[in-house]
């Protein structure tokens, strides 16, 4: 019997109110039940549930977990029964393993389908690069929705960081090892703008004072060395834009138009290569549009439209 939680979806971005200078968190409590699978492989993939109608499963990205799409999942839940996993190797589900690659994410997707009977598939980012992989080796798929997924085509995807954030990580240095990812990738506008000399106390402090995860919610320390995994999908799936010239699915690519250029590259690429593919650009929205600190509601919309 699935246990009811309750989501208290907040932003650690403070958002300022443009009349009075002062700083607001603001709180939107979101009730869910969790379940879980098992996977090929065995592990256990734990997620969370609610709405009701159509399944939709929504997949977040890197050093993300189910708790960064609870907006968008309350948004659909009028009209879908949504699925929420927490990738393996965060929160609720179990570790990468020891042979991990992208293969064992299309495992974990293939048992999510079989469990939920849902057809219709939404990932951001890196988690668009797992479900755009399992579409090639999953039945049954109907539709499947794609938010900036980074295909590297000839190197176009940054990847020159990843050595430095490895060391970082390594040698327990969280606050840097989380400033040289956002560096490295800049899919955030606010922080990529920011020197290094600000960024990494600004993350000191905000893991000392303000990543205070309860329940089913995962840390911010928790959750920056998972970059390493989704960079290893980013490697696994580069230049195999070919492989996806006979998809069958339905298609819906999204996304902003203030997110880097490369992102926008791997998109023109996957319009002009997939069967069946339509395209659509949030020309106010970036890389996070549809996680709790974007406009989650704008992206809600397309998809409603798409899975209906």
């Amino acid at each position: 019997m699935n246990i009811v939680h309750v989501n208290d979806v907040h932003s650690w971005q403070a958002e300022r109110q443009p009349d009075a200078g002062a700083v607001a968190v603001s709180h939107i409590a979101i009730p869910y039940t969790t379940d879980s699978v098992t996977s090929a492989d065995g592990t256990k993939i734990g997620y969370r549930q609610l709405g009701e109608g159509p399944g939709v499963i929504l997949v977040h990205g890197g050093m993300e977990a189910s708790q960064h799409l609870m907006k968008l999942a309350a948004t659909l839940s009028d009209g879908f029964m949504v699925y929420v996993p927490d990738r393996r190797g965060r929160g609720m589900s179990g570790p990468f393993g020891a042979d991990y690659s992208v293969t064992r994410d299309c495992e974990d997707i293939a048992a999510l389908v079989a469990k939920t009977g849902a057809r219709n598939l939404f990932g951001l980012s890196s988690g668009a690069l797992i479900i755009l992989s399992a579409a090639l080796v999953t039945p049954g798929l109907a539709r499947i929705a794609l938010y900036e997924p980074p295909l590297s085509l000839n190197g176009s995807t940054p990847t020159s960081w990843v050595a430095r954030y490895d060391r970082e990580v390594a040698q327990g240095k969280l606050p840097q090892a989380l400033a040289t990812a956002i560096k490295g990738i800049p899919v955030d506008p606010v922080f990529a703008a920011l020197p290094r000399w600000i960024l990494t106390p600004l993350f000191t402090l905000s893991m000392r004072f303000m990543d205070d995860a309860t329940g089913d919610d995962v840390s911010v320390q928790a959750l920056i060395p998972t970059q390493h995994y989704d960079m290893i999908i980013v490697r696994e799936t580069a230049d195999t834009l070919h492989d996806y010239e006979t998809l069958r699915a339905r298609v819906l690519l999204l996304g902003g138009g203030k997110s880097p250029a490369f992102l926008k590259t791997a998109l023109d690429a996957l319009a002009r290569t997939l069967p069946n593919a339509e395209r659509v650009t949030f020309s106010d929205l970036d890389h996070l549009g549809p996680t709790d600190d974007g406009k989650p509601e704008i992206v809600a919309a397309s998809l409603r439209r798409f899975f209906a």
